[in-house]
Parts: C-alpha cells; sequence; structure tokens
C-alpha cells in the first residue's frame, strides 16, 4: 500500500514505542512555579530537546529505519530536512549501518547542519524550495536505491513521533490539553494519534508561527493552503502540510493558535531563564500560544512539547 494513503493508528504508536525503546531516551518532564504562575495553569514540559540528536526527530526517523525489512534496508535512506530530521535519520541510520543521503536547502541553520555530518549524513544541497527539496532526493533515491523517509508524511515518522506524547502523558497523567508546534505535521499527527488512544479527555492544541501559517488557513479554508511563503525565525516549522497530515487534523478538529516571532523569541528566552535548558524557537510556539491565550487554559494542566534544542547561538535575533 503507498504510505502516503495510510493513516496511523494507536496500535502504531505502541509499536514504535517498543520497537525505538532499545534506541531513543526516555526525556524527562520540567516544571517551574515562575511559569505556571505567570500563565495561571500547571505546566509540563516534555523536554525532547534532550533526546538523541536533540530533537524528537530521532523518535520518527528511528521507527521508520528499524522498520524497514533487511531487502529494503541494503541500499539505506534518503530525505529532505531543513536540519532535525536530517540529523536524526543520519544517526538512526548509523544505529543500523545503513548510509543515508539527506537533501539541505541552501541556507539551512549551521548547527543542524554540523549535527547531519557528525552522524555521518551524506549531505547534498538543494535550493530553498520544497519542490527543489522533493526532486533532488527523488533523484538520490532513483541513483542509490534508497529508501525516502519523508520528515513528516511517512506513515512510521508520524506514529514514532506519536511516542513523545505517549511518554508525557505517562509521565503526567491527567492532562487536560497537549500542545505541539505544526510545521509539516509530523509531530501533530502523532500528538493527535497518541492522544486519542492513551487520553481521551485531553485536547490536542497546535502553535503555528504567523509566517508560515498554511495549517491554520488551510483548516480554515478546510482544504490544504500551499502557496503560503513562510517568513520566519522558527527554520523547522517553514514546511507546509503534508496530506497525510491534514487528514488527521480535519478529522480531529485541530485547534491552531498562531504567534508572531516576537512573541516565540520572547518564550524562548523565558525558557532558557526559567527552566535552564536550551529550547530552539520552534518549540518556543508552544508556550508564546499558551502566554498570548492563557485565559483559555488558566487552571488547567498543560503538556507542552519542546521539541528541540539544535539553537544557532551566534544568530543576532537572540
Amino acid at each position: 500500500m503507498d504510505n502516503a494513503s495510510m493513516t496511523p493508528t494507536f496500535s502504531d504508536v505502541l509499536a514504535a514505542a517498543a520497537r525505538i525503546a532499545p534506541h531513543a531516551h526516555v526525556t524527562p518532564v520540567l516544571q517551574s512555579s515562575s511559569l505556571n504562575n505567570l500563565v495561571g495553569a500547571e505546566l509540563f514540559f516534555k523536554c525532547e530537546n534532550f533526546q538523541r540528536a536533540g530533537a524528537f526527530k530521532f523518535r520518527g526517523a528511528c521507527n521508520a529505519v528499524w522498520n524497514l525489512s533487511e531487502h529494503d534496508a541494503l541500499n539505506g535512506v534518503v530525505t529532505h530536512s531543513s536540519g532535525n530530521h536530517g540529523a536524526a535519520l543520519a544517526l538512526a541510520a548509523k544505529t543500523r549501518n545503513i548510509p543515508a543521503h539527506i537533501v539541505v536547502p541552501d541556507g539551512a541553520n549551521p548547527a543542524k547542519l554540523k549535527a547531519i555530518e557528525q552522524a555521518g549524513g551524506k549531505i547534498t544541497f538543494c535550493r530553498n524550495t520544497m519542490q527543489d527539496r522533493d526532486d533532488t532526493a527523488e533523484n538520490i533515491r532513483q541513483k542509490t536505491g534508497a529508501v525516502l523517509v519523508h520528515p513528516y508524511t511517512h506513515v512510521d515518522v508520524i506514529a514514532g513521533q506519536g511516542t513523545a506524547a505517549l511518554e508525557c502523558l505517562q509521565q503526567s497523567p491527567a492532562l487536560d490539553f497537549m500542545i505541539a508546534p505544526v510545521g509539516g505535521g509530523g509531530l501533530i499527527s502523532g500528538t493527535i494519534t497518541a492522544v486519542a488512544g492513551k487520553a481521551k479527555n485531553c485536547r490536542v492544541i497546535g502553535a503555528e508561527p504567523d509566517g508560515a501559517a498554511d495549517a491554520y488557513a488551510s483548516l480554515r479554508a478546510s482544504q490544504r493552503i500551499t502557496d503560503i511563503v513562510s517568513n520566519t525565525v522558527c527554520d523547522g516549522l517553514r514546511a507546509t502540510v503534508g496530506e497525510i497530515n491534514f487528514r488527521i487534523m480535519q478529522a480531529h478538529r485541530l485547534e491552531i493558535f498562531t504567534v508572531s516571532d516576537a512573541e516565540t523569541v520572547a518564550a524562548m528566552r523565558l525558557i532558557w531563564e526559567r527552566l535552564k535548558i536550551l529550547a530552539e524557537p520552534s518549540c518556543a510556539t508552544v508556550l508564546a500560544a499558551l502566554i498570548k491565550n492563557k485565559n483559555r487554559f488558566e487552571g488547567r494542566k498543560i503538556g507542552l512539547i519542546i521539541t528541540g534544542g539544535n539553537v544557532d547561538l551566534d544568530s543576532p535575533l537572540w
């Protein structure tokens, strides 16, 4: 069956959790009384910045790599990525001793490029458009026979990403809300799937930058909007939401809050200052959305997925 036509189930998330257990870290959940007081709610920060490769992306990449048959794994894997998925796939491939070809758009985060290289990924650069990413990855797939592991529309990737929320619910039971960033939709789709299966009284909320709010626009229009040109500091959230991801969001009536880059950077600095951890702007959107809409969440228990910590510390933006 074509992977793009499949929809992951809660059973897939459970299977992914078992499959990646020998390789992935169980990441901590942190709390901050000062941030609780700021928003008037009890916050549980699921810190995927402590995951291998520095981001939640290792979960989905690892699940996809280790679910390949021996025959399919022979020629390795290929993907396109602005950074975190590429580093995660390269590292996951290394755990299985197979090659990983990573297509990276021009102007990618230097810290994330370094992570791909250190994990043994073979980098090919392309122009910074989704069409160029797709075309370059497809050319490599045809030349090498590598299996394409798409960063967010692959069913095994989505199921693997859902294990972060599953783990958070096991560590922090009785949550009222779970907030996750929205980019291409792999994490939010996996989060929706995990939460629907594990905690039916918990509601999933998406956080998206104003400058890349195609998922927000798509849900309002009841169809995918694919012509938005992204302009945001959140480099991990610039991708256009995938078809399978949009279907899952629609089916579960996902609500998305959008935030400005200024609100996001302010929230990122709060995370640095109050939790004493390094978090990148893409994941700071969840705290920014919470602060912006705090009246909605007053008195509730809220899980927030801190997706990664691969920050370009030399950036003048913060």
